[in-house]
């Protein structure tokens, strides 16, 4: 594959057929904690996509012009996160700065980006699969838009459900879960097309 055409086949891939979230199973927390309204929903999807396609660029920088002439490999966790942590602050402030109603309604689950296990893993996928800057920046902005993609068709499934009759034992992370594996199954039935390992 010529090295123009594989960062589109990493940016594809990432949001259909290894979508970070329902193929890795990673970022599942506010996943499930945010995703009941869809402007929320939408919100915390777009912040993740910024964060996470800015955060695997700013890694890779880090890891190949610091971490390894240094040799300093061994710091990449601590390192990633970091550099992960100071970005998403810069993105509390401005949204709290532009959109209070958007950060009061993502609440603990703006700053708790940092952890989202989903950014991490991008950056370290990007190490693990030795990408370029260029096809970093695309499996980053894919795996974000596969984030956002993901967040944004269980809020509107969650939605509809609130008018739907629904066993009492199934109703809250019940039903979420069970969404959640279906989405996953369907998001399956697009592996084979696209491969990026």
């Amino acid at each position: 594959m010529s090295e123009l055409l594989f960062p589109l086949a990493v940016f594809f891939a990432s949001i259909f057929t290894s979508n970070i979230l329902l193929t890795n199973y990673l970022g599942m927390c506010s996943f499930l904690a945010v995703s009941k309204e869809l402007e929320t929903s939408a919100g915390l999807g777009i912040a993740v996509t910024f964060v996470m396609a800015a955060t695997t660029s700013l890694n890779w920088l880090v890891y190949e012009f610091v971490l390894v002439p240094f040799q300093l490999e061994y710091l990449r966790f601590i390192v990633f996160i970091i550099v992960i942590a100071a970005f998403v602050q810069l993105i509390e402030m401005v949204i709290e700065r532009y959109s209070e109603n958007l950060y009061f309604a993502l609440g603990i689950f703006l700053p708790l980006i940092t952890v989202n296990c989903a950014i991490l893993g991008a950056s370290l996928f990007m190490v693990i699969r030795e990408y370029t800057f260029m096809t970093s920046f695309f499996f980053g902005l894919g795996s974000g838009l596969g984030w956002l993609l993901a967040i944004m068709a269980m809020a509107g499934i969650r939605q509809r459900l609130r008018t739907a009759k629904i066993p009492y034992g199934l109703e809250g992370a019940g039903i979420a879960l069970i969404i959640a594996g279906f989405m996953a199954m369907a998001f399956m039935g697009f592996n084979g097309m696209i491969s990026i390992q």
